[in-house]
Parts: structure tokens; C-alpha cells; sequence
């Protein structure tokens, strides 16, 4: 058992130094475009709700998709295409808030809060809207696994904030948020370019975006439990 503990430690010991050098390669990118945004006075919060609006709209294009789509024979896969290039578009404002906050020393614990906040509103609305679309163009049991990979997204935030309430690190787990926003991307793009160039008797692309969501369902609950787990340890040795 303690073999297999120290095991997984490293797995994920590894895989934040991957996700940390990741990021930090990112940040490198985004840097300029951050401190031109702090010359012009945009602050966190903008950037922040700038997103949400972003993701409001993803979920605005998945819903009119199932609710004009005609099941078996027109699917509206444009429109899903284009529904996955906003959600990653204004994904990145997720990214850029925080580096505006510590570029611009607007730092703030509202900050930080309201983020978390946003953040679950995001996946509310984006999962929610590709579950719609799934019930709309018959798809019950996709449907059913988007409401799943819902729970295990909101649960792994929840789990982090209630440990934190009790003055304990939370971290440990791989389908976090950016995870989450790339397969969900992946997912909806992979689908919308798929079902344009293939034949639906040859292959439903429909499959691939649930594929994407049982990754998420599985693998985020996965993280949530694995939190708890964490969070047992540690209130143990107390």
C-alpha cells in the first residue's frame, strides 16, 4: 500500500512540474498582451466577467444547435464547431485575470473569490448547453454522462474550497479546470469538424463529444474523491 502511495505521489509530483512548466510557457506568451491591458485600466474583474460572457455565449450557440438541429439529418455541426473556438477563445481570459491581478498588483481576496465563482458558473453554463443539445438531438444517455462530468466539475472545485475552509491544502488531482476546459474543447471541435467531412453512416461524430464527456465524468469524480481521500490523511494526523 505504501509502494503504491508513493507511486502515485510521484505520478503526480511529475505531472504538476509538466502542468507548472505548461503554464509558466503560456504566461510567457500572454505577457505583453496583460501589461497592455493594465495600460488601458482594464482590471481582474473585466477580464474575469469577460469570460464568463464568452462562455455564456458557447452555451448560447449549443443550445440554439439542438434546438434547430433536426436529429439524423441535419446536426448543425458548424455551430458546434464554433461553440468549442469561443469556449477555448474566452478560456483564456481565465488565465489572463490572475496575471492581471499580480502584473497589475490588483491582487484582492474579492478577486480570488469572485473568479472561483465565475469559473463554476462557466461550467454550468457551457456543460449545461452541450447537455441540452444532446437531449434535443436524441442523445439521452450523452446527455445523462454531460450531467455527470457536471457533478465530478463542480464537486472537485467544492471539495478544494471546503478544505481550504479548514486551513488544509487541496490540490492533489489531474482533471482540475484547465483539463477540463481542454477536453471539453477538444471534445466540441473534434465533433463539429468530424461531422462536416464524414458521412453520419459512416460515423457518428456525436460519439467523440460524448467520449470527451465520459473522460470528464469519470476522471473529475475521480479527482474528487481522490481530494477527500487527501483531505482524510491529513485530518488524520492531526
Amino acid at each position: 500500500m505504501a509502494e503504491n502511495e508513493m507511486t502515485m505521489t510521484q505520478k503526480s509530483s511529475t505531472f504538476k512540474r509538466f502542468r507548472d512548466s505548461l503554464q509558466q510557457g503560456i504566461y510567457f506568451i500572454i505577457n505583453p498582451f496583460v501589461r497592455f491591458l493594465i495600460r488601458i485600466g482594464v482590471t481582474p474583474n473585466m477580464v474575469t466577467t469577460i469570460g464568463l460572457l464568452g462562455n455564456i455565449a458557447a452555451a448560447a450557440i449549443f443550445v440554439y444547435a439542438g434546438y434547430s438541429a433536426t436529429p439524423g439529418t441535419d446536426m448543425n455541426y458548424p455551430l458546434i464547431t464554433w461553440g468549442g473556438v469561443v469556449i477555448i477563445l474566452f478560456s483564456l481570459f481565465d488565465m489572463l485575470d490572475g496575471q492581471v491581478a499580480r502584473l497589475g498588483n490588483m491582487t484582492s481576496t474579492f478577486g480570488a473569490m469572485y473568479d472561483s465563482v465565475l469559473d463554476r458558473y462557466c461550467e454550468l453554463f457551457t456543460l449545461g448547453g452541450l447537455s441540452y443539445y444532446l437531449i434535443q438531438t436524441g442523445y439521452v444517455i450523452g446527455a445523462l454522462i454531460t450531467f455527470v462530468a457536471l457533478v465530478g466539475s463542480i464537486m472537485v472545485s467544492y471539495v478544494r474550497a471546503r478544505a481550504e475552509g479548514l486551513g488544509l491544502e487541496c490540490k492533489v488531482g489531474f482533471m482540475q479546470r484547465p483539463e477540463r476546459v481542454v477536453v471539453t474543447t477538444i471534445g466540441a471541435l473534434a465533433t463539429g469538424i468530424t461531422g462536416q467531412g464524414v458521412s453520419p453512416a459512416d460515423f457518428d461524430a456525436v460519439n467523440i463529444l460524448i467520449f470527451c464527456m465520459a473522460v470528464i465524468a469519470v476522471f473529475a469524480n475521480i479527482t474528487a474523491f481522490a481530494r477527500i481521500n487527501h483531505c482524510r490523511r491529513l485530518l488524520c494526523k492531526k
